[in-house]
């Protein structure tokens, strides 16, 4: 399975913290406005390190997308190739349910005109990601696209809005928990023709082969599974992030989720002999060189394991491969997720200096929803190319994407606020201000 993050969606850009009396404003929409703030706003580098995070996820789906396919037991290149492969998607993931508690009010959700105008702007968000996450999907970039599933995940969320950060949290831990194998099971109950009659009904997977059923159980990124990410990132949210009490739980917290996540499956599938079983459904070296050899980018194996959550091996359900959506892998992902937004954080906090040297990459967290569809109409672009991975995926394709992108991002954001996108979705969902 190829991954983009994308994410995600690629989320939305979030906010500097809002200067007194703006989060009493009823019109103030913070997920609106630039991260990169002057100096001296209230806990900006929180915020700041929101954007940063996402840049780095975005690179992560472009080394997925383009780059070379990392020799199993290589390098650092290569393990750093692994690692963007499923994790950058769940960072993305995650950041985007940040970005929900941003513009639904953070700390304090917002409550009556203004909750409902925070609801609206979601909602109108939601149905913009959805049309453009459709047009992407009948291109020959196909299913692989994550603005469309996005679109869910912010709907599902609106319940969520007003919980506390402990509730989101209890409830996170619950579909972690829960719901890979609820997946499992009601998969394991979906054959073909029932398949084929749901989509039947289904007007957007008939337009563009990715629909409800999708979105929910069988895609690339299904919400019953990817909204752990989501929640986790709205409690994330409602944290105050520039607490030393804060910072110092989640210190343990995240490498204790990736200890947890990636360890215990790694044990258990070989006390059980589960990684013999999923060995043998994988593909050999000879297979892998081969795809090294074609061109193959790090997402041509981005399946679940021994026919992991979607066929009648269960194995998947022990593994904490990239995207095989079981509880291992959920875990180890949010411990990922949140131990690299903690750092960057405490990094731009102690490190001022860090925010001026790291400008150019924090603007590609600004704008990554423009970035996320910019990339995928390159590679549609690409001579010869009309689907990811592209047969040129190379460390050369992957490293022009990431400078284009920092100098697209950098030289834009010195003359506007926002990016392309991000202004047009912006300026569409001032129509919630309508709301009363």
């Amino acid at each position: 399975m190829t991954e983009t993050d994308s994410a995600a969606k690629a989320p939305q850009r979030p906010a500097p913290a809002p200067g007194p009396g703006a989060a009493a404003t009823p019109d103030h929409d913070p997920a609106t406005e630039s991260a990169t703030a002057p100096a001296g706003t209230v806990s900006t580098a929180r915020l700041v390190g929101v954007d940063l995070a996402r840049a780095l996820a975005v690179f992560g789906m472009f080394a997925v997308h383009v780059g070379p396919f990392p020799t199993p037991g290589g390098g650092v290149g290569d393990w750093f190739l692994e690692l963007a492969s499923g994790r950058a998607s769940a960072l993305f993931a995650t950041l985007a349910g940040f970005s929900l508690t941003l513009i639904a009010g953070r700390p304090e959700p917002r409550t009556g005109p203004a909750g409902r105008r925070a609801r609206a702007r979601i909602v109108i968000r939601a149905v913009i990601l959805l049309v453009v996450g459709t047009a992407l999907a009948m291109t020959d970039f196909g299913g692989a696209g994550i603005l469309n599933f996005y679109a869910v995940y912010f709907l599902l969320a609106l319940p969520l809005l007003r919980l506390r950060a402990r509730t989101l949290a209890l409830i996170a831990v619950a579909l972690a928990l829960v719901t890979p194998q609820l997946a499992y099971a009601l998969r394991a109950l979906l054959t073909e023709s029932l398949v084929t009659t749901i989509d039947g009904y289904d007007p957007i997977a008939r337009l563009s082969g990715v629909g409800v059923l999708d979105f929910l159980l069988t895609g690339l990124y299904p919400a019953i599974t990817w909204m752990t990410f989501v929640v986790t990132g709205m409690a994330l949210g409602r944290l105050d992030l520039s607490s030393g009490t804060v910072r110092r739980r989640l210190a343990v917290v995240g490498p204790a989720l990736v200890a947890f996540g990636y360890g215990v499956s790694w044990l258990v599938l070989r006390v059980t002999g589960g990684d013999r079983q999923i060995a043998a459904t994988m593909p050999d070296m000879k297979d892998f060189e081969a795809l090294k050899d074609a061109g193959a980018s790090a997402g041509a194996f981005d399946m679940p394991v021994g026919g992991g959550l979607w066929g009648p091996d269960a194995w998947g359900l022990l593994a904490a491969e990239p995207h095989t959506g079981s509880t291992f892998d959920l875990i180890g992902s949010l411990g990922i997720a949140i131990t690299v937004l903690l750092c960057l954080t405490v990094a731009l906090d102690r490190l001022p200096a860090l925010r001026r040297w790291a400008a150019p990459v924090i603007a590609v967290g600004t704008m990554s929803l423009t970035l996320y569809v910019g990339h995928i109409l390159v590679i549609l672009a690409l001579p010869g190319e009309s689907a990811t991975p592209p047969r040129s995926a190379s460390a050369a394709l992957l490293f022009c994407f990431v400078l284009g992108a920092t100098l697209f991002a950098a030289t834009w954001s010195r003359f506007f606020r926002r990016g392309p996108l991000e202004h047009l979705l912006t300026h569409a969902t001032r129509l919630a201000n309508r709301v009363r």
